[in-house]
């Protein structure tokens, strides 16, 4: 017999040039459910049989679900006992970040984010934490957890905790792909920091700045939730929390509000570099303004003299003047040249 790891973690047995599966056929809803004793993967078990090692010491289920339809949820509901408004909020994405106690199980809501082309992508995570068992019912484009199971897999002693250390890992697997979302969005703000300085912003990228804005206020709606979910587990008594998670459920949330931290940075310099732009473009046009003013004041000299000149009177002692013509070229020139040194001190001009 020759064992045989696929690249979803699962081991197949070789016999006599026969391949065995030891995974049950896929199910659609289904990515995983695998049971765990003393941290080693025992095998790979049906949705039904989940009930027949949930209860069993030094044991603990791990069912990994994507976008089930209701049957599944309802086959899930009956083997672990969940209760029915846990399940009817599983049904339905677009739940808000939150942590709920139903009896001697959990029940946590987390919201996912990764980078999508040049936009913020959301999905959703569910999770039934209870004595034994965990299962993960992910919606929308979300990562799939098979790292996070096959880093717990590679540390069975730190699996040996049970459903708490699944349900850490997990979160922490969250917590963590907020990280690349915030850098990538960092480095676009800090070139149009860098651009409002250069050069005005043009409309692209005044509407890139509101986008990324509202994206910021987005993904924060999905963190700051979440810092009260892992502060609970820090501190509250939850139903079966090992006390000795207690330290990595912190360290969770301190990446939480690291996370939180930089986002509230990033809008303040966004909004900031909004600022700055519009008052670069009122000093531009307040610039623009004395110019014109500067140059309309030293038009005026010649525009009134040709004006008054050029009224049909025929009393008008200067039309007699012989040089009268030159006099009044000289007093326009002086008069024009006067106010093109005033406003240049002034740097008006």
């Amino acid at each position: 017999m020759v064992l045989h790891e696929t690249d979803d973690g699962h081991v197949d047995e070789l016999k006599t040039g026969t391949l065995t599966s030891a995974k049950p056929r896929s199910r659609p809803g289904v990515v995983a459910a695998a049971v765990y004793e003393h941290g080693q993967r025992i095998r790979d078990i049906e949705i039904h049989e989940a009930h027949q090692w949930k209860g069993r010491a030094n044991a603990v289920v791990w069912i990994g679900l994507h976008e089930p339809d209701a049957a599944l949820l309802r086959e899930v509901q009956a083997e672990f006992g969940l209760h029915e408004l846990a399940i009817e909020d599983a049904g339905h994405a677009h739940q808000r970040p939150k942590l709920e106690i139903y009896g001697e199980s959990i029940f946590v809501v987390a919201r996912t984010a990764h980078m999508g082309g040049d936009e913020i992508v959301f999905g959703e995570t569910h999770l039934f934490v209870g004595r034994g068992y965990v299962v993960s019912v992910r919606h929308g484009p979300s990562t799939s957890y098979n790292q996070v199971r096959q880093r717990c897999e590679a540390s069975p002693a730190a699996l040996a905790h049970g459903e708490n250390y699944i349900l850490y890992s997990i979160l922490d697997f969250i917590v963590d792909n907020y990280m690349p979302v915030v850098e990538g969005i960092h480095a676009e703000v800090e070139e149009l920091e860098e651009r409002v300085l250069r050069e005005r912003l043009d409309k692209k990228d005044i509407e890139r700045l509101y986008f990324l804005r509202r994206s910021l206020l987005r993904l924060r709606n999905a963190v700051v939730p979440l810092v009260d979910v892992c502060r609970r587990h820090e501190n509250l008594e939850l139903p079966g929390m090992d006390v000795t998670m207690h330290a990595l459920f912190r360290d969770v949330t301190d990446h939480v509000r690291r996370v939180q931290e930089d986002i509230d940075t990033l809008r303040e310099v966004l909004a900031f570099t909004f600022e700055a732009s519009l008052m670069i473009g009122q000093s531009e046009q307040t610039e623009i303004s004395r110019k014109l003013a500067s140059w309309a004041a030293i038009l005026a000299v010649p525009t009134a003299i040709a004006g008054i000149y050029g009224m049909n009177f025929d009393e008008m002692p200067e039309l007699k003047f012989r040089y009268g013509y030159f006099l009044i070229l000289g007093v326009i020139v002086v008069t024009c040249s006067l106010l093109y040194r005033m406003f240049r001190r002034m740097k008006w001009l």
